[in-house]
C-alpha cells in the first residue's frame, strides 16, 4: 500500500511539473510570416518598378506593434543579418511587405538578402534574437507564393499571391 501511495506522489508530481513547463515555455506570436514570393516576374513591383522577391509578416493582435530592432534572415543559424529599422510599425491585424532583393540602398523596407527560389528557411527573430517565427519553404513555384491560410495561424500552400492583404480569400 505504501508504494502504491509514493508511485501516486510521484505520478502526480511529474505531471503538474511537465503541464506547468508546457504552460511557462509556449511561445505567443503575434507577428508571423504570413506570405512569401521568391520568383516575382509579373506579379508586383516595387516603387523602382522592379520585380524583386518579397515576404509579408501579419500582426495577429488588435493592437499596432511596433517591430523596431527585430530581425529577419534567411539563415537560422545568421538570425541576426537584417535589422528592420526604427519606426517600422505593424497597424492592428495588419500586413508589412518586405523586399527581400538585397537592395539596401532603396527607400523602404529592402533587405541585404534575397530569397532562394531553389527553397530555404525565412526567420523572424526579437532584438534579443530569440526566434518568434520561422518557416523552411520548398522550390518556389513560378508566379505563386507560399501563403499561411488562414493568415497568421494556418499551415502554408502554394496560392496565387495576394501581396499586402488577407490569404483567406485567394484561389
Amino acid at each position: 500500500m505504501r508504494f502504491y501511495k509514493i508511485s501516486i506522489l510521484i505520478l502526480i508530481f511529474v505531471s503538474s511539473n511537465f503541464s506547468c513547463k508546457k504552460e511557462k515555455d509556449q511561445v505567443i506570436k503575434n507577428v508571423v510570416i504570413n506570405e512569401l514570393m521568391a520568383v516575382n516576374s509579373t506579379i508586383v513591383s516595387d516603387q523602382n518598378g522592379e520585380y524583386d522577391d518579397w515576404f509579408e509578416l501579419y500582426n495577429l493582435t488588435l493592437e499596432d506593434i511596433d517591430i523596431s530592432g527585430y530581425y529577419l534572415s534567411d539563415n537560422v543559424t545568421k538570425t541576426s543579418k537584417w535589422k528592420i529599422p526604427a519606426g517600422t510599425v505593424i497597424k492592428s491585424e495588419g500586413y508589412l511587405v518586405i523586399w527581400a532583393d538585397k537592395d539596401t540602398t532603396q527607400a523602404g523596407l529592402h533587405t541585404n538578402f534575397k530569397l532562394s527560389s531553389g527553397g530555404e528557411e525565412l526567420v523572424l527573430s526579437e532584438p534579443d534574437l530569440s526566434v518568434i517565427d520561422e518557416i523552411s519553404y520548398p522550390a518556389q513555384k513560378t508566379e505563386l507564393s507560399f501563403s499561411r491560410v488562414p493568415d497568421g495561424t494556418g499551415s502554408f500552400r502554394w496560392q496565387h499571391p495576394t501581396f499586402n492583404t488577407t490569404n483567406n480569400s485567394a484561389k
